[in-house]
């Protein structure tokens, strides 16, 4: 019997040690890929930053938040008054208003997803300037976007031609009550093989 006992304590010591080596090295991985995967996004209201948060819990993503020099207030996001900063702004093709955020080295970052609000029914233009200001040749873009009622609609795809060699994939359009569960089961549909 003790003998019975020590060999089924030696084989469940086995199986504990083999599974354990087996999770470690599969987080040793995971870790790996993650750590090519930054999330950059631009909020005003904070809905953006609240999908852009649940993307860095779920991918394990490092995090950079574009802040505009000049901080935008309610007043000037007033998409009512023709004169409002951002209305100026948005109708504006040349506008690019100036990043406050410390600059970014990109280089070990192989994916970025990109989030941003709906102004307009297009991106900030502050996006524009990030865009235009760095190198995304060779990486793998995932737009995401938070708006009242707007999709995504071609505002992706007008950053996309602002930049050169990147690889853009389909973007997707979250509400400000959008759940982590919602965010998850999108970046699980999300291809990023060839």
């Amino acid at each position: 019997m003790k003998k019975l006992y020590l060999l089924l304590t030696i084989i469940l010591t086995i199986l504990l040690v083999g599974c354990g080596n087996k999770k470690n090295d599969s987080s040793t991985k995971e870790t790996d890929i993650d750590s090519k995967s930054i999330v950059i996004y631009f909020s005003r209201t904070n809905n953006t930053e609240k999908i852009a948060n649940y993307i860095i819990d779920i991918t394990n993503s490092d995090k950079y938040e574009i802040e505009a020099k000049t901080p935008y207030t309610n007043a000037d996001i007033n998409y009512n008054d023709s004169n409002s900063r951002t209305s100026i702004e948005q109708n504006d093709p040349t506008c690019r208003p100036k990043i406050g955020s410390a600059t970014i080295d990109l280089t070990k970052y192989e994916i970025i997803y990109l989030g941003y609000p709906i102004w307009w029914g297009q991106a900030p233009k502050i996006m524009y300037t990030f865009v235009e200001s760095y190198d995304l040749s060779n990486k793998t873009i995932i737009p995401f976007c938070t708006s009242g009622s707007s999709g995504i609609g071609s505002s992706a795809t007008n950053l996309e031609k602002s930049t050169t060699n990147a690889k853009w994939l389909s973007g997707k359009r979250f509400g400000s009550s959008s759940s982590k569960n919602e965010v998850k089961e999108w970046i699980d549909t999300i291809n990023l093989g060839g």
